[in-house]
C-alpha cells in the first residue's frame, strides 16, 4: 500500500522563518512592504485611541499574555504558569482566548465553554491544554470580549481573566500585558512580512548586553495605574523571556516594564494515551535503541533539540504545521508508516492525537492489530518563571485593585 507521507510545513513556510533571522536578500526585498503593515497598524491603533473602535473594559482585571512575534513563544505555558500562581493566591481565574486551528463555521459563531472532554477540533488545542492543566473555566470564540462575557456571565466568581494571546486584540481592554518571547529575540527587529514583529519593539544595542541580576521586590519598577480614558491599554508591564541552557542577552524592554527569565525545558515524565506516566530517564534507559519524534508547533526543532539534550537517540523527526488538524484518515496514515515504533510528541499535539488513537485502537483490537499501533509519548514543556516575575504580577495586580476600588 503507498502511503504519502504527513505533510509538513511547506518549503517557503520553512525558508522564510529562517530569513526573518536576519537580514538577507529575501527581507530586504519584503522591507518596503513591512512599512505598508506598519502604517496600517499605526492607523488602526489610533482609530482605537480616538474612540472610532471600541475597546471595552471587564468589570474584574484581564491579564493579556501574548507575543510581538510571529509563532510561539510559550504563551501557553506562561498561561498555565500564572493561572496556577493565582489559584495560589486565592484567586479565581478565568481564561478566554479564540481558540486558533479550531474548526469555526459562520461568523456569527458561539462561544465555547471547554470542558475535559470538549473535542480539541471544536475547543482549540492550546485552550483545551489550558483547561486540563489548571482545571479553571476556559470559553472561546471568535471575539475575545464575546468570549469574556459569556465566562464572566456563567462564571460570576471570577476575579481575574487571563487572555491566552491577543496582544494585538484591542477591543479587550488590558490592565497587565504580558509579552513573551523564545529564543529567536525579535528575529531581525523588522516587521511583518520582512521580519518576525508584528509590531516594533526596541532593538538590542549594538553591544552585548550581560543579564541584569533579579532585583529585590522593592526595587521593581511598576508604571503607574492606566486611567479609565477611552484609549486601549496596550502597556507593556512585564516581558518573559525563555532561557535554556545557553545564555542570552535581555531585550530592550519598554521604559516601566520589568524584565524577568523564565526556565525552559522538557517535563521528568511523559505519559501516553491511557493516562501512564513515566519518567523521561526510564524510557530512555529502556533500552529502546531509537525513537521518532513528532511536532506540530510553531518551533518544532526546538522540542527535538530538548529530546536530543535528555538523551533521546532520534532517527526521524516530523515537523508539523502549528495547530495541525489529527483526523482519524491523517492518523491512520502516520500509523501505518510508524507502526511498531515509539514516538515522543508534544502534549500540545497529544490533546487531539490521543482521542483518535483510542477510537483506532478499538477498530484494530477487533481485527487482531492493536500492537500495529505505535507507542505513543507525549512530554510536556516546563516554562518556569523566575519569582521576579510573579513578584511584578502580584504588584502589578494590587495597583489595579486599588484603583477599581478607589
Amino acid at each position: 500500500m503507498n502511503t504519502p507521507p504527513a505533510p509538513q510545513a511547506t518549503g517557503w513556510q520553512q525558508r522564510l522563518t529562517r530569513a526573518w533571522l536576519t537580514r538577507s536578500t529575501l527581507t530586504r526585498l519584503l522591507w518596503p512592504l513591512s512599512r505598508v503593515y506598519g502604517w496600517l497598524m499605526a492607523v488602526r491603533t489610533v482609530c482605537y485611541r480616538v474612540g472610532l473602535l471600541h475597546t471595552e473594559r471587564m468589570p474584574v482585571p484581564v491579564i493579556v499574555v501574548g507575543n510581538v512575534v510571529v509563532g510561539g513563544g510559550g504563551k501557553t505555558p506562561t498561561t498555565v504558569a500564572i493561572v496556577r500562581h493565582l489559584q495560589s493566591l486565592g484567586h479565581h481565574p478565568g481564561v478566554v482566548s479564540r481558540g486558533h486551528g479550531r474548526a469555526v463555521e459562520g461568523r456569527a459563531e458561539r462561544a465555547v465553554h471547554v470542558h475535559a472532554q470538549t473535542p480539541a477540533e471544536e475547543a482549540g488545542d492550546e485552550p483545551l491544554l489550558i483547561h486540563q492543566a489548571t482545571g479553571v473555566p476556559v470559553v472561546v470564540a471568535r471575539q475575545r470580549v464575546q468570549a469574556a462575557r459569556a465566562l464572566l456571565a456563567a462564571h460570576p466568581g471570577t476575579t481575574v481573566l487571563v487572555c491566552d494571546d491577543g496582544l494585538q486584540h484591542l477591543a479587550l481592554h488590558a490592565d497587565i500585558g504580558v509579552v513573551v518571547f523564545d529564543e529567536r529575540g525579535v528575529g531581525n527587529g523588522w516587521l511583518l512580512p520582512a521580519g518576525l514583529l508584528r509590531e516594533p519593539w526596541p532593538r538590542a544595542a549594538s553591544q552585548p548586553v550581560q543579564p541584569p541580576p533579579v532585583p529585590p521586590p522593592s526595587a521593581l519598577a511598576l508604571p503607574a495605574p492606566l486611567g479609565r480614558g477611552p484609549w486601549p491599554a496596550r502597556a507593556v508591564h512585564l516581558v518573559l523571556q525563555s532561557r535554556t541552557h545557553t545564555l542570552t542577552a535581555p531585550l530592550p524592554c519598554p521604559p516601566g516594564a520589568v524584565h524577568a527569565w523564565a526556565l525552559k525545558g522538557l517535563a521528568q515524565e511523559a505519559l501516553n494515551m491511557h493516562g501512564q506516566r513515566v519518567s523521561l530517564k526510564t524510557l530512555v534507559d529502556s533500552g529502546q535503541a531509537t525513537w521518532v519524534a513528532w511536532a506540530g508547533i510553531a518551533s518544532p526543532e526546538g522540542f527535538f533539540d530538548m529530546l536530543r539534550a535528555a538523551g533521546v537517540r532520534l532517527t526521524h523527526t516530523l515537523g508539523l504545521n502549528d495547530h495541525q488538524v489529527f483526523d482519524e484518515d491523517f492518523c491512520s496514515k502516520l500509523f501505518i508508516k510508524y507502526k511498531r515504533k515509539s514516538i515522543f510528541c508534544t502534549q500540545k499535539d497529544a490533546v487531539k492525537l490521543f482521542p483518535v488513537m483510542h477510537q483506532l485502537a478499538a477498530q484494530l483490537a477487533r481485527s487482531g492489530q492493536a500492537e500495529t499501533l505505535p507507542a505513543v509519548w507525549a512530554v510536556p514543556l516546563n516554562f518556569e518563571p523566575q519569582p521576579a516575575f510573579f513578584q511584578a504580577l502580584e504588584q502589578r495586580l494590587s495597583l489595579i485593585h486599588g484603583h477599581q476600588t478607589a
